[in-house]
């Protein structure tokens, strides 16, 4: 079936991570976002893909070219971002006149509940949360029925906790309904075609298994650690004698695990980065392409994107360092309140809660820390920011 993924946004949620680069090709296990997505759409059945894009566009086309997976791959531009019913309106011209599937770029979908997805239509992915009120909660003909009615967005009164995922089988007829009017947020909304079109056709709630909205820094975290839940030991790098790997490892061709290394998988070592000597990498933990974790450091459940070094005597736990980010000799983090509450992060200006009982820090690109600084939890450090040697940060820096 053809498939729309939206890619288009500047994921300014995300920030600081996403300040040169677009929220769906940020890596996790091993691949961009966008690309784990996207293979699980072709595995569902997608025989046609159509990514719209927008903030950041060249990275994606340059990425994934035009295919992928044996499928056809074409790009939809969506010059202003406006709304999610106007990113499918850019796409619209690509598509034929017949059924299409709507998935977002930023989200992971369990592949037997994506599976059920395609199998049914008109169909809108469901789920179940805990705190309903900051979706948008579907509504249902009766409790026991799954004919899915509308959507309320963000209601302070939910009906129930089932949620919309996104994800839409819509039919052919849908084509005619996506010029919708501006909404009460200003944005063309997707949900407002679900609408019309459950004004027309029965829809179902496909329940969905599992399913993980990646718009803020802790929930790339959260991505990596499903993503390397299924991680099969491969060795196609240089693995010193005396290094010692217990779990799922793969350690790409190019990468190079010295003398003296611990690593506790699921951890995934991408090409041309080195581990070593003397190092313990544990934890859902990704290292990307070119990433150096050395002498006598540790890393556990984190992120580390390309060029990203942390060299000496050193502890990184459940973190995200952006690229080309250099550690000096002896930065610590911190990834645990004393309270243990969960941790707080500063999002577009407002100090959110994570719900994670573990996390140290968000680093853009860029970043450079003295020798012996300490970093608190839940400290966001803007691209380009620096540390005095010595520094103890206890408040994000941002430049």
């Amino acid at each position: 079936m053809q498939t729309v993924v939206l890619a288009a946004g500047e994921g300014t949620r995300m920030r600081p991570l996403t300040a040169a680069q677009p929220k769906p090709m940020l890596p996790v296990a091993g691949k961009p976002l966008l690309e784990h997505t996207l293979d699980r759409a072709v595995d569902a059945g997608a025989d046609r893909l159509v990514v719209v894009v927008g903030y950041e566009s060249d990275r994606v086309q340059d990425h994934f070219g035009n295919q992928h997976g044996g499928v056809d791959l074409k790009y939809a531009v969506q010059d202003e971002q406006r709304g999610t019913a106007d990113a499918v309106n850019a796409a619209a011209p690509l598509l034929t006149d017949e059924p299409f599937v709507v998935l977002n770029g930023d989200a992971l979908y369990d592949q037997t509940s994506l599976d059920m997805l395609y199998s049914n239509g008109p169909a809108v992915g469901s789920y179940r949360v805990d705190n309903p009120s900051a979706y948008g909660v579907l509504q249902l003909a009766d409790a026991d029925d799954t004919r899915v009615t509308g959507v309320v967005e963000k209601p302070a009164n939910p009906v129930s906790n089932l949620i919309n995922t996104g994800a839409y089988v819509f039919p052919a007829a849908a084509h005619d309904l996506l010029n919708v009017e501006t909404s009460e947020r200003g944005e063309l909304e997707l949900t407002d075609v679900l609408e019309a079109v459950c004004n027309q056709f029965s829809v179902t709630a496909v329940p969905f298994n599992r399913w993980l909205d990646v718009g803020r820094p802790w929930e790339l975290l959260a991505a990596n650690e499903w993503l390397l839940e299924s991680l099969s030991t491969r060795l196609d790098g240089e693995v010193h004698d005396a290094a010692t790997l217990d779990g799922p490892v793969v350690v790409e061709d190019g990468a190079t695990i010295k003398s003296g290394v611990t690593i506790e998988g699921p951890v995934y070592v991408d090409s041309r980065a080195t581990v070593g000597p003397n190092a313990y990498v544990r934890g859902a933990t990704y290292l990307a392409p070119d990433s150096k974790v050395g002498h006598s450091v540790e890393v556990k459940n984190s992120i580390l994107m390309a060029n990203a070094t942390v060299s000496h005597l050193s502890y990184v736990g459940d973190s995200v360092l952006g690229q080309q980010v250099n550690f000096g000799a002896g930065t610590n983090v911190a990834n645990l309140r004393h309270d243990g509450e969960p941790v707080a992060l500063t999002v577009k200006g407002e100090r959110v809660s994570t719900g994670r009982r573990k996390l140290g820090v968000i680093v853009g690109d860029n970043v450079k820390t003295g020798i012996n600084t300490s970093l608190n939890a839940g400290v966001v450090l803007g691209s380009g920011a620096t540390t005095q040697p010595g520094e103890v940060l206890k408040r994000d820096r941002r430049n």
